[in-house]
């Protein structure tokens, strides 16, 4: 699956930092977790911070010239590495406080390889910057994008920084899309693999440029190299002025969902 053994490389120290923090994720469930307040109404707990602890030392003993930024943490390594790593060891905390097991563990090198695992699904999504494939129990499958299921994952969660004149909420409201598609929430990047793997036709969120964020950075990896289509809410190319993130199977739904993102009236 993978082409370059650089690629390789990297891609396979991405799948198993990734696969470390699941596990740890996957142990604690369940447990009776102290929050840890961030601010804002958000938090972490103690799985995130063992999680991106465990991760740190995956990617530390492979690649210990490299730097890290993790969710928790903060920056780690070298002020002038040449390389960075993008970590968020468990996004849907608030799902995983609750008891809802929808949720992922995110690891990215900047500009290359990246992995997402699904601590209890068992699996691990991933691509080496070029191709992208899913791993389950040592086996690899690519990862074939497509709209069939005409499910979209739409973030409600505010902030809405594009309001009013674009809303991704106002999305669910418009008549022609619950007649081509049908409406899903999911408070985790874990929607975004879902996309790459034929598992939804398409996600929206709105934000600002979320391509170096630790949230998104395994994801849109994950959707670029699947051949997904990928723009920001307001159509700008990732990793530039981009606010927010439109990521669709197939050039026709993407086209589809900007035209409804957009409409007025």
């Amino acid at each position: 699956m993978i082409n370059s053994p650089a690629g390789r490389d990297d891609a396979e120290v991405a799948i198993a930092a990734a696969s470390a923090g699941a596990d740890v994720v996957r142990e604690m469930y369940g447990r009776r977790l102290a929050r840890i307040d961030k601010g804002g109404g958000d938090f972490a707990t103690a799985a995130d911070v063992e999680a991106e602890k465990t991760i740190l030392g995956v990617i530390g003993a492979a690649r210990p010239e490299d730097a890290v930024l993790g969710e928790e943490g903060g920056r780690r390594g070298a002020t002038g590495a040449a390389r960075q790593w993008l970590v968020d060891p468990l996004c849907g905390t608030l799902n995983y406080a609750v008891g809802n097991m929808v949720v992922a563990v995110n690891v990215a090198l900047r500009e290359g390889a990246a992995a997402v695992a699904d601590p209890f699904a068992g699996e691990v999504f991933c691509t080496d910057g070029e191709t992208a494939w899913v791993r389950r129990d040592g086996v690899d499958a690519p990862l074939v994008p497509t709209s069939a299921t005409r499910l979209v994952d739409v973030n409600l969660d505010p902030p809405f920084p594009s309001a009013p004149g674009v809303r991704a909420v106002d999305l669910l409201a418009h008549p022609g899309f619950v007649e081509r598609f049908r409406p899903r929430v999911v408070s985790s990047t874990l929607a975004l693999a879902w996309v790459a793997a034929g598992r939804r036709a398409a996600y929206v969120t709105d934000g600002g440029d979320l391509s170096g964020s630790v949230h998104f950075a395994a994801g849109i990896a994950l959707c670029r190299a699947a051949g997904c289509v990928l723009t920001g809410i307001d159509g700008a190319p990732i990793g530039g002025s981009a606010r927010g993130l439109v990521v669709a199977a197939d050039a026709e739904t993407h086209a589809l969902l900007m035209s409804m993102i957009h409409h007025r009236g």
